[in-house]
């Protein structure tokens, strides 16, 4: 059993290889995009802040807007008590967002820390689960030991950094995973997977 789990693994890994190699553009291409919008918002990066607390205040409200549509459409349904409340409180979080972006954002930068630690460890796991087939795995695993770093740093800086920090730590968030992205797809395309 444990011979034919470990020829499993090895035939997934290989699987994996062959697709990053298949798709080194698209993974070039994406790491290229993340490094120009990563240079952008730590140029300006209450800018980028506000904007992110903006989009999510719109996508919230939306979101409330069609749970409100949905949940009375189907009132009689089993939840609709709950489905009700959810959709509440959607629409009022977007609307707070959108009338107090710069506020927002300290509850956006709670939120940031809970991403960074989930995708700084989802990142290392990448790396170490290609390190026998990709040479620049040290990469993903480097992109998700900053990201870890940053939780850490914009945590112990709330709720004073949180109008700045949160544009500035996605520029950078976006600038390591681009190069990790981007350091992948070049090794990928000499045909090293």
């Amino acid at each position: 059993m444990s011979t034919n789990h470990s020829m499993e693994v090895e035939q997934v890994r290989a699987l994996l290889a062959k697709s990053v190699h298949d798709h080194w553009l698209l993974y070039l291409v994406e790491g290229l995009v993340l490094l120009a919008l990563g240079t952008v918002a730590i140029i300006v990066p209450m800018l980028a802040t506000i904007a992110a607390t903006i989009l999510i205040g719109w996508i919230l409200l939306a979101s409330g807007i069609m749970g409100l549509v949905t949940t009375f459409w189907a009132r009689r349904a089993p939840g609709f008590w709950w489905s009700l409340i959810s959709a509440v409180l959607a629409f009022v979080a977007g609307l707070v967002l959108l009338a107090w972006p710069v506020s927002g954002a300290v509850s956006l930068t709670l939120l940031l820390i809970a991403f960074f630690i989930i995708e700084g460890i989802a990142s290392i796991m990448f790396g170490l689960e290609h390190r026998e087939h990709v040479p620049a795995w040290g990469w993903m695993v480097a992109s998700g030991i900053v990201d870890l770093v940053l939780a850490g740093l914009l945590f112990a800086g709330l709720p004073g950094t949180a109008a700045w920090a949160l544009g500035l730590l996605v520029g950078i968030n976006m600038i390591f995973g681009g190069a990790a992205l981007a350091a992948i797809a070049v090794h990928a395309r000499r045909g090293a997977a």
